[in-house]
């Protein structure tokens, strides 16, 4: 039973064994002293000694032999002494890994969302992240801000870039940017001669949409806005993309409408006028949870830019939102 609990104490003991120590081991070894290894690192030679003597008695050998000009390694040391380095060279190499990913160097980040990429916020977000973390994989997914807010809460997203300022439940909201809302007419139409439009000019047109986002969001915002006019507007759903939508318009189908990023795609046919005093604040949202290093760096790049550009139109917009609208969802 003796010999038993010894044995089962060794290999205590083993486990125990500090990385400070292996340091100590390894830089005796390769200096031939203690004084010399304890300057190398900066600690007093008693350290260095009393160190390397817990581990040998830990590993129940000798590692080095002592005399007056120094320590050299006994057979057990020489052969301990590759095992060591080998142990110091993989717990670096791990701890360069983590604060590789810790600093956003590597990893992937599921971004959602809800608004063009041809210009604006977005495009310089994106670019600008893209030039400090090249190594990053951005995912980006398109659709509505409740299956983006329900992707997040599932972790299926790190975190969507939505329309509106509204909280969600089990996330965290922050406004960031906000834009002009255009109308898209045919280039030959007769509005298309003002600069910008009012929403009695729009009263009596015919809308299009698409049957996906954001056109449900689209044709709620238009029949909101149309209604305090006392009219119920005309508007169809249509099963095309946004280019196909935009081609639709251009041919006389009807008028639809777009953020203002989105107006730096130009498409034959088609022009583009600021619906007068409407603006849609934009915000992050995503999950208190989520502790991908990579989404935190996005956000932190997102704000820095908000902060610099966007500032003072969202406090405006912000405003504005609330003021005219009742829609918890609004559209892109």
């Amino acid at each position: 039973m003796a010999e038993g609990s010894d044995r089962a104490n060794a290999d205590n003991g083993r486990l125990a064994i500090e990385l400070r120590q292996l340091r100590y081991f390894v830089a005796a070894a390769e200096h031939g002293s203690f004084r010399k290894a304890g300057r190398a690192l900066g600690v007093q030679e008693s350290a260095i000694s009393r160190r390397t003597r817990d581990l040998e008695d830990q590993l129940g050998a000798s590692i080095f032999h002592r005399h007056n000009g120094g320590v050299s390694l006994t057979l057990a040391g020489e052969r301990f002494l590759r095992r060591a380095r080998k142990a110091l060279r993989q717990i670096s190499y791990g701890a360069e890994e983590v604060a590789v990913a810790g600093r956003s160097e590597t990893g992937s980040v599921k971004v959602g969302i809800f608004s063009s990429l041809a210009s604006g916020f977005l495009f310089e977000l994106l670019r600008t992240y893209d030039k400090c973390h090249s190594a990053v994989y951005v995912e980006l997914l398109e659709g509505n801000p409740s299956e983006h807010v329900a992707a997040i809460r599932q972790f299926r997203l790190d975190v969507a870039f939505i329309t509106g300022t509204a909280a969600w439940s089990d996330c965290e909201t922050e406004p960031l940017w906000s834009e002009r809302v255009f109308a898209v007419l045919p280039s030959e139409h007769c509005l298309a001669m003002k600069d910008k439009l009012e929403w009695r000019d729009l009263a009596d047109e015919r809308f299009i949409v698409s049957e996906g986002a954001p056109g449900p969001e689209v044709q709620d915002y238009l029949v909101q806005r149309l209604a305090e006019l006392g009219h119920h507007p005309e508007i169809h759903a249509q099963f095309v993309g946004r280019d196909n939508l935009l081609s639709l318009v251009a041919v006389g189908r009807g008028l639809t409408l777009t953020s203002e990023a989105s107006t730096a795609a130009q498409f034959p046919g088609i022009v583009y006028r600021p619906v007068a005093s409407e603006m849609l604040p934009f915000s992050a949202v995503w999950s208190p949870r989520n502790d991908n290093p990579a989404c935190r760096r996005l956000l932190s790049f997102a704000r820095t830019l908000s902060r610099s550009t966007y500032a003072p139109v969202i406090r405006t917009s912000v405003i504005a939102f609330f003021l005219l609208s009742q829609i918890p969802d609004p559209w892109l």
